[in-house]
C-alpha cells in the first residue's frame, strides 16, 4: 500500500511538472515596448495605415497581440507618440484600439455617435497631427449604425436632433442615388454610412487649413473605412485613401 501511494504521488508530481512546463512554453510573449518619438518621426502615412490593416487582420482572426499593460502604462506615463488619429462611432462594438489591435500610446481615438465632425473634433485632430506628430487621419463608420438609422428615420430627441442633422446630407444623397429603389433597410443604412464617412473626410479637408496643408504636402494621410460588425473587417475606401 505504501509503495502504491509513493508511486501515485510521484506520478502526480510528474504530471504537474509536465503541465506547468507545457503551459510555460505555450504562453505568448508579452509586448512591453511603447512607441518612441524617434519611431514616430520615422513613420509615414503609408506605414501607419499598414499597421492598422495588420492589426485589423489580427482582430478578424481573433489573434490579438498579447500586451504587458502594466509595463506599457509605466512607459507611456511620461509621453505619447501615436501614429494615427481615428474618428469612430460611439457604438460599444466599435472601439478602435480593439478593432485595430493597438496598444497604449498607439492611436488617438475620437468617438462620437455617427462619427460626425465638429469644431472640437477638428481641433483635436489638428493637435494630434500638428502638435503631437500623428501621421494619419482615419474616419471609420460601421454597418448597422444606430445614429445613421436615426438620421434616416428623422428621429428627434433632445441634443441628438442636432447631431443627426449632420448625417442628413448623406441621407439625402443616398436617397437621390437610390432613385425609385428601396430607401429603407440595412443596405440603405450602410450606404448612408459610407457616404457619411466620405462627407466627413471632405469636411476635414475643407474646414481645417492646417490639416489640408499637411494632407496636400503628404505629411499626413487621410483615409476612410467601414467596420463590418459581423466579420470585424474594416474596408478602406474613398478619395484621399492611401494604397
Amino acid at each position: 500500500m505504501k509503495l502504491i501511494r509513493s508511486v501515485s504521488a510521484s506520478l502526480l508530481v510528474l504530471v504537474f511538472a509536465a503541465h506547468s512546463t507545457g503551459c510555460a512554453t505555450r504562453r505568448p510573449l508579452l509586448v512591453s515596448d511603447a512607441r518612441t518619438k524617434a519611431a514616430q518621426a520615422a513613420m509615414t502615412p503609408e506605414t501607419s495605415l499598414r499597421l492598422l490593416k495588420e492589426g485589423n487582420a489580427r482582430f478578424v482572426r481573433g489573434d490579438l497581440v498579447a500586451r504587458d499593460w502594466s509595463a506599457l502604462r509605466k512607459k507611456t506615463a511620461g509621453g505619447q507618440y501615436p501614429h494615427a488619429v481615428i474618428l469612430s462611432c460611439l457604438d460599444s462594438r466599435a472601439s478602435s484600439e480593439l478593432v485595430f489591435d493597438q496598444g497604449l500610446g498607439d492611436v488617438f481615438n475620437a468617438r462620437v455617435a455617427g462619427n460626425v465632425i465638429n469644431d472640437d473634433v477638428l481641433g483635436s485632430m489638428e493637435y494630434a497631427c500638428k502638435a503631437a506628430g500623428a501621421k494619419l487621419v482615419v474616419v471609420v463608420g460601421h454597418t448597422s449604425c444606430g445614429a445613421v438609422k436615426g438620421a434616416c428615420a428623422r428621429t428627434e430627441l433632445g441634443h441628438l436632433t442636432a447631431l443627426l442633422a449632420k448625417i442628413r446630407p448623406s441621407v439625402a444623397q443616398a436617397e437621390a442615388q437610390a432613385g425609385a429603389g428601396p430607401r429603407t433597410g440595412p443596405a440603405f443604412v450602410d450606404k448612408v454610412a459610407v457616404l457619411n464617412v466620405e462627407h466627413v473626410m471632405a469636411e476635414i479637408s475643407s474646414r481645417s487649413p492646417i490639416l489640408r496643408g499637411m494632407i496636400e504636402s503628404g505629411a499626413v494621410g487621410l483615409v476612410g473605412g467601414i467596420h463590418h460588425l459581423d466579420t470585424g473587417e474594416v474596408v478602406f475606401f474613398g478619395k484621399g485613401s492611401l494604397p
